[in-house]
């Protein structure tokens, strides 16, 4: 079996030249490359200039891809009190409630869900959450638009496909831009959302280039460069 899986992956390597690509160019390429039975998802990764080790440099956010992600909708979890409950339930939240929904996640370790939001009052209660939520990445961030008091556009947000973008230690950013299925028009549009975003979220402190590479990829395909004046194309934008 891992033969079989090494033959296909060197057949797929093989159709990418080592030269950076215009997105038009690399999304029918990695399309061209597929051979896993299961519709792939497209990820986008972004090397900055920048040191996370500094506060200052941190690049963060969040934004809304206008083709959403493909597959099953976000399940959202609303931590909130009041009318904000009925709010969350009347938006479409999965899961929503106040010291309860607090205490299970707390007492049960429960994470059933792909993203949590949080109205500012309740944020006392949920600090409480970190070591249960942290490690997930689940954690409410007023930067992140989950810490809100308009509750019912967080949640149309996140069903939308609202995506999270981070620097990590090693100053790379990952972002799922949709479904390899998705037509090409559709991939473009999404990653080039991403790509402005994360040029618009550029740190003053950060000095020389702040975008080095730029690498398209599927799940199991391979990866490919796109060329500088893709980052140069999202900045205007």
């Amino acid at each position: 079996m891992s033969k079989k899986v090494s033959k296909n992956i060197a057949k797929a390597r093989a159709l990418v030249e080592q030269r950076p690509y215009a997105i038009g160019e690399a999304i029918p390429l990695l399309q061209k490359a597929k051979w896993a039975k299961f519709d792939e998802t497209v990820d986008l990764t972004l090397r900055l200039g920048v040191d996370t080790r500094h506060a200052d440099q941190m690049v963060r956010g969040t934004v809304v891809l206008p083709h959403g992600l493909g597959g099953k909708s976000k399940i959202v979890a609303v931590i909130a009190s009041g009318d904000k409950v009925r709010e969350a339930e009347a938006a479409g939240a999965e899961f929503f409630g106040g010291e309860e929904l607090v205490e299970k996640i707390q007492k049960e370790n429960w994470t059933g869900f792909d993203a949590l939001i949080a109205t500012p009052d309740m944020m006392r209660s949920v600090g409480k959450l970190g070591k249960v939520l942290g490690p997930r990445g689940l954690m409410p961030n007023p930067k992140t638009g989950t810490v809100t008091t308009d509750v019912a556009a967080a949640i149309a947000e996140i069903k939308a496909g609202k995506v999270e973008f981070r620097a990590d230690k090693t100053a790379l950013v990952h972002v799922p831009v949709g479904k390899l299925s998705f037509p090409i028009e559709k991939i473009e549009q999404n990653a080039m959302t991403v790509i402005s975003a994360v040029m618009k979220a550029k740190p003053s402190a950060a000095k020389g280039k702040y975008v080095k590479r730029i690498i398209l990829s599927s799940t199991m395909g391979p990866g490919v460069e796109l060329d500088a004046a893709t980052a140069e194309v999202a900045a205007k934008a």
